[in-house]
């Protein structure tokens, strides 16, 4: 853990983005919904870029993915709590998604320093993560923190010690799927814990393919 004073600005950001998270959410939920046909979605911000390592070895970046739609959440392998159910949905997500869309799945560990290549190349495969299709990232902390924080707006923090209910309750962390457009913009919120949003979900997805051929 960090110390009382480098934690703080850290905190602030975090709360900072899941109250931001909480406005939008709130207005999709309140705000009637449009025609899928005839309505685009909304702009919430814009990835600037990354570098970090897929759980095959592979170097990733922004440009990647690039003329692709995708989704993100953040989750770590040793999580005692919605990690699974999140990582299932994305993998019920993956076989309904038709095997020539250009949709790509991304999920980023809070936990870069225990998982590893190898240790998300297994949990991979234990959920049939697609090659190519659906990547799980580490590298630096501070580089998968700022993706996820500053950039997908996800909450991701250590939990503090005292507040730990097992061993393994290691880290607070969003459980929202955020969807990215073909540039890098963010477009959407879903939760990723419940079965219910998934054709929310897979019709802004949907929205998003038009909208690149637009």
């Amino acid at each position: 853990m960090t110390t009382t004073s480098k934690a703080n600005p850290l905190r602030r950001v975090i709360w900072a983005g899941l109250g931001l998270l909480g406005v939008l959410l709130l207005v999709m939920r309140l705000s009637p919904r449009p025609a899928p046909s005839t309505s685009a979605l909304p702009h919430y911000g814009q990835v600037a870029g990354f570098q970090l390592t897929n759980q095959l070895g592979q170097a990733m970046t922004a440009n990647d993915l690039t003329g692709r739609v995708w989704v993100a959440d953040i989750i770590f392998t040793r999580c005692p709590g919605p990690c699974v159910k999140m990582t299932r949905q994305l993998a019920e997500l993956q076989a309904a998604l038709a095997p020539d869309r250009p949709v790509t799945l991304v999920s980023l560990t809070a936990d870069p320093e225990f998982d590893s290549v190898e240790v998300l190349r297994q949990y991979a495969d234990r959920f049939g993560a697609q090659p190519g299709r659906w990547h799980f990232l580490t590298g630096r902390k501070a580089e998968v923190y700022d993706l996820a924080i500053k950039q997908l707006l996800l909450a991701v923090d250590d939990t503090d010690p005292a507040q730990r209910t097992n061993d393994a309750d290691l880290f607070i962390h969003s459980t929202k799927f955020v969807l990215v457009d073909a540039q890098g913009g963010v477009r959407g919120v879903f939760e990723g814990t419940e079965p219910e949003s998934r054709p929310r979900l897979m019709e802004a997805i949907q929205l998003l393919l038009k909208e690149g051929k637009g």
